[in-house]
């Protein structure tokens, strides 16, 4: 796959994320992927390297937290062979009034033609005040 088409795959599964089409998004991975999040698990629930089945939890546990969907925009991307470097933003409104936007850096890993790596960076903070701390 070449980078043209990688960059293409990365956009559909953030317009997918902004759809709430989880079941989309995890079509674009392949059965083996990784999904990466930082942080310490006992600090961040959703930190460590999830398999697919266990990131589709994560995901559908974050759009089920939200009133209109999580925004992603892909602002810009680098591309090597069968990897790519993404930088994105993401906005979206919880049920609880907090407002989670963040900035990240994805650096992804395809293989026949799906996407078979995700190493997430965010702000950890940020994420942790918005979708986790107590009130």
């Amino acid at each position: 796959m070449n980078a043209r088409k990688n960059r293409q795959l990365a956009e559909e599964l953030f317009a997918r994320f902004t759809a709430g089409d989880i079941p989309g998004v995890l079509g674009l991975m392949t059965d083996d992927a990784t999904w990466k999040i930082p942080g310490r698990k006992g600090e961040m629930p959703s930190a460590g390297v999830h398999s697919k089945e266990k990131i589709a939890r994560v995901f559908h546990a974050m759009v089920g937290e939200l009133k209109g969907g999580l925004k992603m925009t892909l602002k810009s991307a680098i591309a090597e062979g069968d990897r790519l470097a993404v930088e994105a933003e993401s906005y979206g409104e919880l049920k609880n009034g907090r407002v989670y936007n963040n900035e990240y850096h994805f650096a992804m890993t395809f293989r026949d033609g799906k996407i078979s790596t995700v190493r997430e960076y965010l702000d950890t903070q940020h994420a942790f005040l918005t979708w986790f701390k107590k009130e």
